[in-house]
């Protein structure tokens, strides 16, 4: 099955879940940088983190997540639009990862960071801080303290793949009494602490959700396709040296030698101007190059 995000409600009580797996988005994300396991783990629980969360928001438009810290790993980013299209990035210090490379040693004093960038609307962000154990109990707890449905994370990455599963309560229909909503709620939340890592990286979405809740009787519904999507383009780097101004974008050539090198942090594409190129974008207003300068 190619990546995608499933979801699935419980018939009997008010929770939804969702389910995503991630082999060919995650592995072009992987294929651009050269990162250590620990943190290509990382990087993969984030990307299926965001996968979980664009299920749950109902918008057009992009949602980006960003961790940072103090650590070997001051960076983590991620995008996922309302497309389904992700890129990642992580920035980190080789030399500082030892041993320990668990969440706490390898980014501390860290936060985590939510923005919702719709196409039309006001954007947005909410920070906590980064104080779980894993990056699962930290969006838990973003969670917990955002004053939202209550939702809980289950995610895992081992290089090749990216899985995650989410639960979430929903507003009282089904259960009425507060006492029943949050024994179901309770219940839901224990059976799937039980499942291991390497269920959820190897079973199927049918042979997981069977495993974990077999008494109870669940709709799935239709997967749906996730892809890994850069969105640099020349057009957007031509407006970057445009917001220059002609005066310093000139200028800018002529320090490197005759030609302006803008390189994509996310997928490596590099997009290049020369001193013809620069003056078209000022006299004409285009972005298209007489060169190829594309590579």
């Amino acid at each position: 099955m190619p990546d995608f995000s499933q979801r699935f409600l419980f018939d009997d009580s008010d929770i939804r879940g969702e389910l995503v797996g991630l082999t060919d988005s995650y592995g072009h994300v992987l294929a651009k940088h050269d990162y250590p396991p620990a943190v290509a783990q990382l990087l993969g629980e984030l990307l299926a983190a965001a996968s979980l969360l664009i299920g749950t928001l109902k918008f057009e438009g992009l949602l980006i997540l960003q961790a940072r810290s103090s650590g070997a790993v001051p960076l983590l980013m991620v995008e996922c639009s309302s497309e389904g299209e992700l890129r990642g990035i992580a920035r980190y210090d080789d030399e500082q990862i030892g041993t320990d490379v668990s969440l706490r040693a390898l980014m501390p004093d860290g936060v985590l960071a939510m923005t919702v960038d719709p196409k039309s609307g006001q954007r947005y962000q909410s920070i906590v801080d980064l104080e779980g154990d894993t990056l699962a109990d930290c969006l838990t707890q973003y969670f917990a303290t955002s004053e939202q449905l209550p939702t809980r994370f289950w995610l895992c990455a081992d290089g090749q793949r990216a899985r995650g599963l989410l639960l979430q309560q929903l507003p009282a229909d089904r259960l009425k009494e507060a006492d029943e909503r949050e024994a179901s709620w309770q219940h839901a939340m224990a059976l799937a602490d039980t499942l291991k890592a390497e269920e959820l990286l190897g079973l199927d979405n049918e042979t997981l959700l069977l495993r974990l809740y077999h008494q109870e009787p669940l709709r799935l519904f239709d997967p749906r396709a996730l892809l890994f999507r850069c969105s640099c383009s020349r057009e957007r780097s031509s407006r970057a040296l445009i917001s220059l101004g002609q005066t310093d974008a000139q200028a800018l050539v002529l320090e490197h030698a005759g030609r302006v090198e803008i390189d994509c942090q996310f997928c490596n594409e590099r997009y290049l101007f020369d001193a013809a190129d620069v003056l078209q974008l000022f006299m004409a207003g285009g972005t298209d190059s007489p060169s190829d300068t594309r590579h």
